[in-house]
């Protein structure tokens, strides 16, 4: 008999959550104008807002933290995380900076220009909203695959090579560089393959251009080629990481993903006169070089954190519990991104409510349902995140309205992902029964998202 599965981990301290009624829920979010980011965190029974910055740190993490060098120029934390940044992906360069989003404004403010495109494989919400902050247009080249969810393409985050090609010829003089996210979030937590990555590096190549990764979730890229894609299977996570970003001249990276801290970024660079011009930025918004917004403890964190998210045991079980919800869910008939990606589950709100129209905001409609059947705080990915389009103000709606469930890592165990799935299954079984949704009555001008304010519509 082939023994179960188990978690290569065991727990070692608990943080206790609220349970709370029904009737608190409604009030609460109506108090919160129908926006999940405004519930307070103890009004939320299980958090699958986001995986970003909400992972467990290990022992070995927590001892790191306890050996940070605090000191404002030249800390041995710096060079503790800078031998990690070389060592295991590749880059002699790097800026140290608090998060993701603060890499993609250091770097973009000094690559980005207005009238600029930049083509990827679906950028997501700040990738995009810095591009456009800049006048720039940002230009999803995604596979076709990868917008039907019942389609078992494994790596639905690859680009089209004809789609890329083609805005490469047109806009060939304006494009500052192309733009691969690994894995691709919009899509669904969904991976690139080594092949696709190669070809994309050959484009660049061929037209002259950089290629840049948006890096957060590299290692369960490296993960899903190591488990899908032919060659790779006797190769350890750490030695497809490395190929794969041999591919790659920058990276930004959010390191509150696949470093397992919850706070921490920076950008790697493969070219000195790069790292110079982005210095310049970096030095201006984030701090100096050698600190760039981070604390010591944290870069040190951060390093040990690069080691272990690229262990093959880890991923495996991270991996796995994110593919326990997804075939909990079609179990009880719900309809979600195939295959499960790797570090949520992405549940299809134009196929659940479809009859909704939708100008009222399917996936939000059931993210807030989601919350008040049983306290569990996912996010909308649909057309609140895609903002309104720069030149007409209308809304972008997107061919996948989304709600994302994002597992944070270590966290949750297996008997609170049965208690999300089963809430879920609730739902399926009663969504004729919601017959609106929602109307904004207040929005931000870009990534609008985060400070939404909504209403419901009555029946």
């Amino acid at each position: 008999m082939n023994l179960p599965y188990a978690e290569p981990f065991k727990i070692k301290m608990v943080e206790t959550i609220r349970k709370s009624t029904k009737e608190q829920r409604i009030e609460w979010i109506k108090q919160a104008k129908y926006n999940l980011f405004n519930l307070r965190s103890n009004q939320v029974f299980i958090d699958l807002l986001t995986d970003s910055g909400t992972g467990a740190m290990s022992d070995k993490q927590w001892s790191e933290m306890m050996l940070g060098d605090e000191s404002y120029a030249g800390a041995s934390s710096y060079y503790k995380m800078k031998n990690a940044i070389n060592t295991l992906l590749g880059f002699p360069y790097f800026l140290p900076t608090h998060q993701g989003r603060a890499a993609e404004n250091v770097l973009f403010s000094a690559l980005v220009k207005a009238g600029d495109f930049v083509p990827g494989n679906a950028h997501f919400d700040t990738t995009k909203g810095h591009i456009e902050f800049r006048n720039a247009t940002a230009v999803d080249c995604t596979i076709d695959e990868a917008y039907d969810i019942e389609n078992m393409h494994p790596f639905k985050g690859n680009v089209d090579l004809n789609k890329l090609e083609k805005v490469l010829i047109e806009h060939k003089d304006n494009i500052p560089f192309i733009i691969m996210t690994i894995t691709c979030n919009t899509a669904g937590g969904q991976p690139v393959s080594m092949q696709n990555l190669r070809d994309v590096r050959a484009l660049a190549n061929k037209y002259g251009k950089i290629v840049v990764y948006d890096s957060a979730r590299f290692a369960e890229n490296a993960y899903f080629i190591k488990i899908r894609e032919k060659g790779y299977e006797n190769k350890t996570v750490k030695e497809i990481v490395l190929e794969m970003f041999s591919n790659a001249d920058i990276m930004t990276m959010s390191s509150k993903k696949d470093a397992i801290v919850n706070m921490g970024g920076f950008i790697g660079f493969k070219s000195e006169e790069i790292l110079r011009k982005a210095t310049v930025f970096n030095i201006m918004f984030e701090g100096y070089v050698t600190y760039g917004g981070m604390s010591g403890r944290d870069m040190n964190a951060l390093a040990q954190g690069l080691d272990e998210g690229t262990e093959f045991e880890y991923l495996e079980a991270r991996i796995e519990q994110v593919a326990y919800l997804g075939k909990k869910l079609v179990e009880f008939g719900v309809p979600v991104q195939k295959p499960f990606g790797g570090h949520a589950i992405f549940i299809d709100a134009n196929e659940m409510l479809q009859h909704i129209p939708k100008s009222e905001y399917r996936a939000q409609t059931l993210a807030v349902e989601l919350y008040i059947e049983g306290g569990v705080r996912g996010v909308e990915i649909g057309t609140i995140l895609a903002d309104r389009d720069p030149v007409t103000k209308e809304n972008r709606y997107p061919k996948n309205e989304f709600v994302r469930l994002a597992i944070p890592r270590r966290v949750y165990t297996n008997n609170h992902i049965e208690y999300v799935a089963a809430a879920l299954g609730n739902i399926y079984n009663r969504r004729n029964e919601i017959k609106r949704g929602y109307e904004i009555t207040y929005e931000a001008p870009i990534l609008r998202h985060f400070t939404v304010e909504l209403k419901a519509i009555n029946n």
